[in-house]
């Protein structure tokens, strides 16, 4: 028989890959889209799958391989692809209290694992289990079955993308949209979770003529501040009602 911190632990990774399983059924034609999109850049098979294992962030990787094939300098690829990926730090500081504890190596190993379908179900769950001693084996199994999932699907658009090349028309992509959804309504129950998301919305939509997605950026800048901006308020007005 197992010792028992062994089986919380398997139990706790299980628990984190099952509860994923949505999210992987939905990123499936994302990571399947971008490995066709690859060639669209002139860039090798290889480079692309590189990429994926790498960077695992499927937004820059869409942005950096759209930059690529519209011939942008370095520099407008690298404040792209990391203005996009600010919204992790958020991320990051939010599920911080949870993992503080733990040695470096699982922060580093987590901090890379961390993507937008993690965090909604890895947030999820510390909200239910604020005290859950392997929550991070949890964290873990999100994690790694998004990445398993994520570099198989790349490869699959990879070795067929020269076949069907136009599979990235089929409407596969508005899996990833559905998915998203699904990610961003839970976080809304809050007024500065709901403030950003209808400011970098509406911003999004009014500046998507921009070149070289620089209406997402803005979007993304106008959506961070606004709830940044509304959470110090609120916490200012909580100061201002507790008693002395």
């Amino acid at each position: 028989m197992p010792p028992l911190h062994t089986s919380s632990r398997l139990s706790n990774f299980t628990a984190g890959v099952r509860d994923t399983v949505p999210m992987l059924v939905g990123a499936a034609p994302f990571g399947m889209i971008f490995g066709t999109l690859v060639a669209t850049a002139q860039l090798s098979a290889w480079q692309g799958q590189l990429m994926s294992l790498s960077v695992f962030a499927g937004s820059s990787q869409f942005i950096a391989v759209g930059l690529i094939a519209g011939h942008a300098s370095m520099l407008v690829i690298w404040l792209a692809t990391l203005i996009v990926n600010l919204r992790h730090m958020l991320y990051a500081a939010s599920l911080m209290p949870y993992v503080r504890h733990l040695p470096r190596r699982w922060r580093w190993t987590l901090g890379f694992l961390l993507t937008d379908e993690t965090f909604a179900v890895v947030n999820r769950y510390y909200r239910e289990h604020h005290h859950a001693k392997d929550g991070h084996w949890y964290f873990f199994g999100s994690g790694l079955s998004m990445y398993a999932n994520w570099q198989c699907w790349t490869l699959v658009g990879l070795l067929f993308g020269a076949i069907f090349p136009k599979l990235q028309t089929l409407g596969l992509d508005f899996a990833m949209v559905a998915t998203f959804i699904a990610i961003v309504v839970p976080q809304l129950y809050r007024r500065p979770h709901l403030l950003a998301a209808v400011v970098a919305g509406s911003t999004a939509y009014a500046l998507q003529g921009l070149p070289y997605k620089l209406g997402l950026l803005v979007a993304v800048v106008a959506g961070v501040g606004t709830g940044m901006l509304s959470s110090r308020s609120s916490t200012n007005k909580q100061k201002e009602v507790e008693p002395a």
